[in-house]
Parts: structure tokens; sequence; C-alpha cells
């Protein structure tokens, strides 16, 4: 049997480790995954010694295969070192990068470049570098990962299985966001149409990728288009407004494309702020026959 141990209670360092175990490395997929105090092991229920020498974290005991992350003092714990960059998910990930490198299985690189981003946020937050995020006690960071658990265990206490099963789910869902992520960099960085407003810049995109929009949006661009490639289907959005700055109202560019193409549909949201021509939601909407360079033209002169 193959048996992964870690301690009670369990921490998103501890959920990761056994995480990218159980999805990663070759056979442990169903591995059974058992709790212990914290610093304990399953067998002596002691750490190890802090100079014993381990270097495979698969241990045989009997017929059993044994990995102990984030407890034990093991290859895959990180209680013996004073190092705030490493944690259990890092010892892990670099394990398994590394058997998955030398093995059948094959990751590709933005696939690696998300669990790692992942990954790098479990290592901040197990060293608690929270506290050094932009406006560290604001509301909007108790529906990070961090408050999200720490209701959940307050909601549902001593339920450690449960814990790692939401988790799991947790981590599967940030690591195809990180994908989509890096592919809305990449599509910034290296297709990204650009123009000027007197508002300030825009940046318009062929792409299956929605997230360039708000991505876009962060990195300082005012007016994003979006035109899915596949449905023809477009999105164009503009900054909020602020108490100081109420922005750009896209009223001027909706009158103006329903003008051009008046077979369209297009949808003006109440805001002012974003315009829509097709939308999942509505799949009787009419996809605009204009091209994004055509729309660009548009925005560019509201």
């Amino acid at each position: 049997m193959k048996i992964i141990v870690t301690h009670t209670s369990p921490d998103w360092d501890a959920i990761t480790s056994v995480w990218l175990l159980k999805k990663y490395l070759a056979g442990w997929q169903e591995a059974n995954v058992e709790f212990v105090p914290a610093g304990q092991r399953r067998q002596s229920r002691e750490p190890r010694a802090e100079n014993a020498e381990q270097k495979d974290p698969i241990e045989r005991v009997g017929e059993d295969e044994i990995i102990h992350v984030d407890t034990g003092l093991g290859p895959l714990d990180h209680h013996q070192t004073q190092d705030t960059t490493v944690s259990a998910a890092s010892r892990t990930w670099e394990y398994v990068l590394h058997q998955v490198e030398h093995g059948e299985n094959h990751l590709t690189d933005e696939h690696k470049q998300a669990v790692s981003r992942v990954v790098k946020f479990v290592v901040d937050t197990d060293h608690f570098k929270e506290v050094f995020w932009n406006e560290p006690a604001a509301d909007y960071h108790e529906f990070s990962l961090l408050g999200l658990m720490e209701g959940l265990k307050q909601d549902k206490p001593n339920q450690d299985a449960f814990y790692m099963q939401f988790g799991f789910q947790c981590l599967d869902a940030m690591t195809a966001t990180f994908e989509n992520r890096i592919w809305a960099e990449k599509e910034i960085a290296e297709k990204g149409v650009k123009f000027e407003t007197r508002y300030g810049k825009g940046i318009g995109f062929e792409t299956l990728n929605d997230t360039v929009l708000k991505l876009s949006q962060k990195m300082g661009y005012v007016l994003v288009v979006r035109k899915d490639p596949r449905k023809h289907y477009v999105r164009i959005k503009t900054i909020p407004s602020t108490p100081e700055n109420k922005g750009i109202d896209l009223t001027l560019a909706y009158e103006q494309l329903r003008k051009i193409d008046p077979d369209a549909t297009w949808f003006l949201h109440v805001s002012k702020k974003m315009l829509l021509n097709g939308t999942p939601k509505n799949p009787k909407m009419k996809p605009t026959k204009l091209s994004l360079k055509e729309i660009i033209k548009v925005l560019e002169k509201i």
C-alpha cells in the first residue's frame, strides 16, 4: 500500500504537497493519506533527528511505501531549515519534477510554470509573507485561499480529509487559472494590437482567451477589446468609474457600431463600461461581421 503522511489540520503547504504527489508522481494517484500530530512520523511518532540522512522520501515499511510531507523532518519537510524560500511544497515540487523528467509522464512548459506559481504562493504564505501584500488588512484578502481555509476549519472542525479534498479542487482550479494567465501574458506581449484614445492607451486581441481583458486592465490599458476568432463575438471593456474619475462612457461606441453593423446584436451594459456583441449567456445574439481593425477604428475616435 502507498501512504502519504502529513500533519493534522493541514495547511496549504501540507495540502499542496499531498496534491503534488497524488497528481504527478507516477503510481501514487490512489495513495492513502494519513494524519499525525505536527512534527511526528507514522511509525515512531517521533520526528527524525535533524542530522539523519534520508535522500529518498519513499520509505518501505513491510509491504507499504510511505512518504512523509511537512512533518517528521524528512526530505519533504522544511522545519529543519530557516530558509524562507523553502517549504514542504517547494521541496515536493522539486522532487516530483525530477521524477517526471526522468519518467514517462510529460508536462508542458506552460503547465509547469503554472504549478510553479501556485507553489510560490504557498511558500510565501507558509512564511506569513502575506503581511507584505498591498493593503494587507483589506477585506478582499479574505477571499483568497488562506481566508477560505480558515473559515472552512471553523465551519467544519476536525475534518482533515475534507480539507484535503477541498484543497485539491482549489489547486486544480488555480493551476488552470495560472495556465490561462500565462497564455494571456504571452498574447498581450506578442499579439496585442495597441492603439491610442483620448483617455489613454487601448489594446485589442483576436483570441479565445478571455483572461486578456482583465489582465490588460490591471496592466494599465484603459480600453480593451477581444474578438473571438471562432464565434466572432466581441467584448469591449473599460475601467470602472471612481469618485474622482468617471472614465470612459461607451455609449458613443455603441451607437457607432450599431450604425455600421445594424444586423449584429450589440448590448451596452447599464454601467456604460462594457459593450458586448455575443455572449455564452445569450446564444441568440448575432455576431458582428466587423474585423478587429474596424472595431478599433471606432474606439479610437470616441
